[in-house]
């Protein structure tokens, strides 16, 4: 048995994708590329995908992850390559590793993202965000399968600022740009939490809905704010064998040590 991580994104009108839209695109990019999966037991197999802390629908993502799990070994960067042929424009697998150590799952501690508000002056950002960040908690609602539920937003929150305008991006000196980084607690705390607490405490309320994108997932550098790469530690372990494997390799060989 072999497991990939992979690393993929949502971009342009696929940030609407639903998970449940994206497992079955997925699934379907699976039979379409050929991929040998393991399945699972039962009446009903299948395939051994395993989802990690997806995005919610209507943002945008450059850092979602999924494991799989495969019973013939593969080349990863190979496997990117045609599973990324066989899904739509905007859902792009980018990164491909071998799962050599355990817990990715347990290394998504927190998320980075970019809120982009339109029609929004930076000063106005500016202050919304100085009086969030100098509140104890800012206590906001939301909806839930199981009712209304009243929460802590500030808690979440490890880094909130506000970006200068960028030559790259038309419009951007029309709007606000906020920088986020959220823990991962329990409730999750979204970026719409966020831009709640901010009409709360500061009212600051855009006059058209924030466009959304995670930029990054991985584990919290508290001092720093950022979030690292958590297939970085698979990166490292595959470089770390790869000496190991050359050394036996010519050690088998004709003439080689004895």
């Amino acid at each position: 048995m072999q497991r990939i991580r992979l690393r993929y994104t949502k971009r342009g009108r696929l940030r609407f994708t639903s998970h449940r839209d994206f497992q079955r695109a997925f699934e379907r990019a699976l039979r379409r590329a050929e991929v040998p999966m393991a399945y699972s037991a039962g009446f009903t197999p299948h395939p051994k995908v395993s989802y990690a802390n997806a995005a919610p629908t209507g943002t945008g993502s450059e850092a979602e992850y999924l494991e799989i799990q495969l019973t013939e070994a593969r080349d990863p960067e190979k496997l990117r390559a045609v599973l990324d042929e066989s899904l739509p424009a905007g859902l792009d697998v980018i990164e491909s590793v071998e799962a050599r150590t355990p817990g990715l799952a347990d290394r998504l501690e927190a998320s980075e993202w970019e809120i982009r508000l339109d029609q929004v002056a930076r000063t106005d950002a500016e202050r919304a965000v100085a009086a969030f960040l100098e509140a104890d908690t800012v206590e906001v609602e939301r909806r839930t399968k199981n009712g209304l539920r009243t929460f802590d937003a500030r808690a979440a929150v490890a880094r909130l600022e506000t970006l200068p305008p960028r030559a790259d991006r038309p419009g951007d000196g029309g709007c606000a740009i906020l920088r986020l980084v959220v823990r991962h607690l329990t409730p999750a705390v979204r970026p719409d939490d966020v831009l709640s607490g901010l009409r709360a405490t500061a009212d600051l309320a855009p006059p058209v809905p924030a466009a959304v994108t995670r930029l990054a997932q991985g584990l919290l550098d508290e001092e720093s704010g950022t979030v690292t790469d958590p297939l970085a530690p698979d990166r490292e372990a595959a470089q770390a064998a790869t000496p190991a494997a050359g050394e036996l390799t010519a050690a088998m060989a004709p003439g080689g040590p004895a």
